[in-house]
């Protein structure tokens, strides 16, 4: 097993008595991040609206969280993230958001402390381009979408 990476996080006031986020079991890839509202939002039919947190973090660098969906809101109310995986930065200080949108065509409340998206800590390389008159040959080569598992 891996050494545990320590995030600083800072609490905000709304979101005081909410649990920090944490891993559901021993495997758990991603954390849950709960809804640090105030009063409860109602999201109409493909409505949106960014859920706050509460929370401020402090990756280090060569870290990124990426915000993604909860499967049971997906699956069971068509509540999912609007721009998933929405990624925040090593160098971001603000009160992490969660931009919801209902796909369904009932209306969905938000409520204080729901499970409303999933945290996964990931580590990333940075890259810089190098521009080429050809690239190297591959088997799939020029194939675009679909088009892997397709025979002429």
């Amino acid at each position: 097993m891996s050494a545990i990476l320590t995030i600083d996080v800072k609490r905000l006031p709304h979101a005081a008595g909410l649990p920090l986020p944490e891993y559901a079991t021993a495997l758990a890839a991603g954390m849950d991040l709960l809804a640090a509202v105030r009063d409860n939002v109602v999201l109409p039919p493909l409505g949106r609206a960014i859920i706050p947190t509460g929370l401020q973090i402090a990756l280090p660098a060569g870290f990124e969280a990426q915000v993604r969906p909860r499967s049971g809101l997906a699956a069971k109310h068509g509540i999912t993230v609007a721009n998933a995986p929405g990624t925040i930065d090593a160098d971001y200080r603000g009160e992490v958001g969660v931009i919801l949108i209902n796909l369904s065509a009932e209306p969905f409340t938000v409520t204080r402390g729901m499970r409303i998206a999933q945290m996964v800590i990931a580590r990333h390389e940075r890259a810089r381009w190098r521009e080429v008159e050809t690239l190297s040959e591959t088997a799939r080569g020029e194939g675009g979408f679909g088009s892997t598992g397709v025979r002429a």
